[in-house]
Order: C-alpha cells, then structure tokens, then sequence
C-alpha cells in the first residue's frame, strides 16, 4: 500500500494537525479504538502495515502494540465525505484497549442510567505495562 504527498497534503487535518481515525476489526466490524493521527503516522501506517498514532494526551507519536505487543495490521483506509475523518480496518493481534479489553469500547449505558462493563480484560494492564 502506498500514499503519495498530494495525498496526505489533501487531507482536512484540525489545528493541532492531527486527523481522527477510528480503528475498526477488519473481520467483525467491531469498533476498537477512535486515535488520532498526523501526516507522519498516517504515511508510516501506510508504509509499516501496522496502526501509528499521535497521542494527545502525552504529545507523543507511537505505534500501537509497541508495549503490548497488541499491534493492528492494516487491511484497508477509508476517508469520509468531508475529507476529515479515516477509518482504518485491521486484524488485531490482542487487545486495543490500554485497560486490556479487545476493544476501548467496554462499557454500555444500562436501564440504569449508568454505564456498566460489558467485557472481560484479555491481560491486566499493570502487569503489561508496569503501573504497580
């Protein structure tokens, strides 16, 4: 897969340069993750096969897995309408979620009004990532 400059120069990118992607299972059409990238990601998930981010909240670029283990091959990149939101289609290999659920979207709103876990952790995140 390839993506030339024109291309990732066309691309309506928000005032921090960053793009929404939201990370979708290739086989099941589950929703994993919604991420952000920029130009440089976006060309280096086109160019590697496997999912690369910005992450807002530390202001760092990283590839998904590159801790875990729990990396994303790409199978295909779609753009919207407005130019200004990609879905990306993977196969996951494990969990996408850093809480260590297969999917970042683990809790459901009940009759309760209150937003209750729907899932079970594939790995415990403090053991995979050293937070004790």
């Amino acid at each position: 897969m390839e993506i030339t400059q024109e291309t990732l120069d066309s691309l309506k990118y928000d005032a921090s340069g960053l793009i929404p992607a939201v990370v979708v299972d290739d086989e099941t059409g589950d929703v994993l993750m919604v991420a952000y990238m920029n130009k440089d990601s976006l060309a280096d998930t086109v160019k590697t096969g496997k999912t690369h981010f910005w992450s807002r909240s530390r202001q760092q670029y990283w590839m998904k897995g590159e801790s875990s283990g729990n990396t994303q091959e790409v199978q295909s990149i779609y753009i919207d309408c407005d130019v200004d939101t990609l879905v990306v289609k993977v196969t996951p290999a494990g969990a996408a979620c850093h809480n260590g659920y297969r999917s970042c979207f683990y809790r459901k709103l009940n009759d309760a009004g209150e937003f209750e876990v729907v899932d079970t952790p594939l790995f415990d995140p403090d053991e995979v990532y050293g937070k004790k």
